[in-house]
């Protein structure tokens, strides 16, 4: 598991699958954290990113943060891959936030956005990012398997 300690509004965290091609990167440019999927056998950069999905925005962490009382707005944010190199879990602060699955080629994630209507020659599913706790209990249970 690969860890990054963060104060919300900046933060970059890329983490590569044990097999190639794969990798996951959380990212907060200031308005809102993502987290992407990407296959960096791809030579542009715009190519590489076969997905993305809202883990927070910033300003409703803040809220939150004031509202809650919370002293720092530091986070910790995670990612662990798979023993087979296929799915990588995103958590922030020691919960679950995203899951990527590459071998199903899909993601889920707690905010469920953003969502496209499918479209002719994709291989990313991308019309849903619901979360899903059996595909998480899955992810888990195979950590430990």
């Amino acid at each position: 598991m690969q860890s990054l300690s963060f104060t919300p509004g900046l933060a970059f965290l890329s983490v590569n699958s044990p097999i190639v091609p794969w990798t996951v990167v959380f990212e907060d440019e200031g308005v809102a954290g993502y987290f992407y999927a990407c296959d960096r056998s791809q030579e542009l950069h715009e190519h590489s990113i076969m997905d993305a999905m809202l883990i927070y925005n910033v300003a409703a962490l803040a809220k939150s943060d004031a509202e809650l009382k919370r002293p720092e707005p530091q986070r910790i944010a995670s990612v662990e891959w798979s023993r087979d190199g296929l799915q990588a879990a995103l958590y922030l602060d020691g919960t679950a936030q995203a899951l990527y699955d590459f071998e199903a080629r899909c993601g889920y994630c707690r905010m469920d956005f953003p969502n496209f209507m499918p479209e002719e020659g994709d291989t990313w599913r991308k019309s849903s990012h619901a979360w899903s706790d059996a595909a998480f209990q899955r992810f888990e249970s195979n950590l430990y398997a």
